[in-house]
């Protein structure tokens, strides 16, 4: 079963978050982050930022992999994952950018673009920390209903929905791209922690269909069920569909100390 923790506020979840991953970065300061896009994920970017402004905290040896790219659009386009993940991630955290790689998504090369990655990412020693939102649709990363809980980083087509959602990072959304390169199912389930984020209203009924809904590949986002280590922090709108919520809450509020510090 995921811990899933419901929060008063985004930036209690933010706080927790990186509490996780900067107890993780003292232990191991070359720890390897899998980073995800959007707006689901700020409030730990914005957490982790204070820590480093308050406390001090060294992130210049970690690494990270962006969970996906659009395909077709240049590294430098601002809407690009690249652009995006420097202007949130990179450059207010101050890691090295050199440590920091997206998925190639310029049609060069493209066919052999996910093998490549995830080969970087074995090599790399593979993922520590995933951070991770779930789409209206239940895609986790690009990978949308229909895709294989085992594949692997790849090219896949967008849904009308997932464009429809992102088109307001875009003029129109004619300027969406209609692919993407992401890390598969399989791909992110080999991360050793998996932290999923969800607010609001609008993601309480998928997020239930992920936690406590039938493992399918209808809903990607409930592969999380596979993973031996999983932590859902959702505010009380995207919670509100949960049957097991005040179970959640008392787990949450009764953690022995012996397993807190294990």
């Amino acid at each position: 079963m995921a811990e899933v923790i419901i929060v008063k506020s985004l930036d209690e979840a933010g706080e927790l978050a990186a509490q996780h991953i900067t107890s993780l970065i003292q232990k191991k300061p070359d720890a390897v982050l899998g980073l995800a896009t959007g707006s689901t994920p700020l409030p730990v970017y914005k957490a982790l930022h204070r820590r480093v402004q308050q406390h001090g905290v060294d992130l210049s040896r970690v690494r990270g992999f962006a969970l996906d790219e659009y395909v077709g659009i240049s590294p430098d386009h601002p809407q690009s994952y690249r652009t995006v993940i420097t202007n949130e991630v990179v450059t207010p955290l101050g890691l090295n950018p050199d440590l920091v790689q997206t998925p190639r998504g310029e049609l060069a090369g493209i066919r052999n673009a996910g093998e490549r990655y995830d080969a970087d990412i074995r090599a790399a020693g593979g993922i520590d920390v995933q951070i991770l939102g779930v789409g209206t649709s239940g895609h986790i990363g690009f990978n949308e209903p229909g895709s294989s809980l085992g594949s692997r980083t790849r090219v896949t087509t967008l849904t009308e929905q997932t464009r429809i959602d992102n088109a307001r990072f875009f003029d129109s959304i004619d300027d969406v791209p209609t692919h993407s390169i992401t890390q598969g199912v399989g791909t992110i389930l080999e991360a050793r922690h998996l932290i999923l984020l969800a607010f609001g209203e609008r993601k309480a009924e998928v997020l239930a269909r992920c936690v406590e809904g039938p493992v399918s590949s209808s809903i990607p986002g409930s592969a999380i069920q596979l993973h031996p280590h999983v932590t859902v922090l959702v505010d009380e709108a995207a919670a509100s569909q949960l049957v097991h919520a005040d179970y959640y809450r008392r787990a949450f509020s009764n953690v022995p100390e012996w397993l807190a510090e294990s």
